[in-house]
């Protein structure tokens, strides 16, 4: 499930150095990596460091990994990464924000490691669908790790602006998942075996396998709201001459 947009808004051509802060599962590193980036997943999780180390390994196996480009994982903490200065052409960071209490101290770090130039994409669950969850449901956010805040899309944005990010574009994603997300909120976030949270599952798997029109085109329509997340893509200012 790909939620930032690789074909226009945020571009890897080969060779570009690409870090996925917060990696997660690894989904746009490997996206990013099939694109001929030169990737690095970076996350506080060494088990899902691991997982996408496997999956960097079954990709080249499989003849997906473009000559030149290359995957690699580190471990780490986003509030001080272990990075040069302007060390990346392109920074992911998506899903995360919403996780950390200091977010504007990883935005103050994603700021200094890109290049200038250089192009970020920042996703985070949209307000009024994450509300919706938050009311049906306190064990979804009051976890260990959870979410922590609920962002205003104008919010977000003015903090990556006081970071020194300039945004030039932004949209909504994964229409599909917000009512799924608000039945598991109402039946119980852990109950995987309610009859209607496995119809509906099924239904998204074959969605992101099959991409059939129908469920692409609906979501398409469907995204400006009803989208869960909020992406937003942000340019570092070149170095005045």
């Amino acid at each position: 499930m790909i939620t930032m947009d690789f074909d226009s808004a945020f571009p890897v051509a080969p060779g570009m150095t690409v870090l996925d802060v917060g990696a997660g599962q690894g989904r746009h590193s490997f996206e990013a990596l099939r694109r001929g980036g030169i990737v690095t997943a970076f996350d506080q999780s060494e088990s899902d460091l691991a997982d996408i180390k496997v999956m960097f390994g079954a990709m080249e196996l499989e003849g997906e990994v473009p000559e030149g480009a290359s995957g690699s994982v580190m471990h780490g903490d986003a509030r001080s990464m272990p990075f040069d200065d302007e060390s990346f052409d392109r920074v992911i960071a998506s899903e995360i924000l919403e996780h950390v209490h200091e977010d504007e101290q990883v935005m103050a770090e994603i700021f200094r490691i890109v290049k200038p130039g250089g192009l970020v994409a920042v996703s985070v669950p949209r307000s009024w669908p994450e509300k919706v969850c938050w009311k049906l449901s306190d064990p979804y956010h009051e976890v260990e790790g959870g979410h922590i805040r609920i962002y205003r899309a104008s919010e977000l944005v003015a903090k990556l602006e006081r970071a020194g990010l300039a945004p030039y574009k932004q949209h909504h994603a994964h229409a599909l998942h917000s009512p799924y997300w608000w039945l598991k909120c109402a039946v119980g976030p852990d109950n995987n075996d309610n009859p209607a949270v496995k119809a509906y599952h099924r239904l998204l798997v074959w969605d992101m396998m099959k991409a059939p029109f129908v469920t692409r085109a609906s979501e398409r329509a469907l995204n400006p709201v009803l989208g869960k997340s909020f992406v937003v893509y942000l340019r570092k200012p070149e170095v005045a001459v």
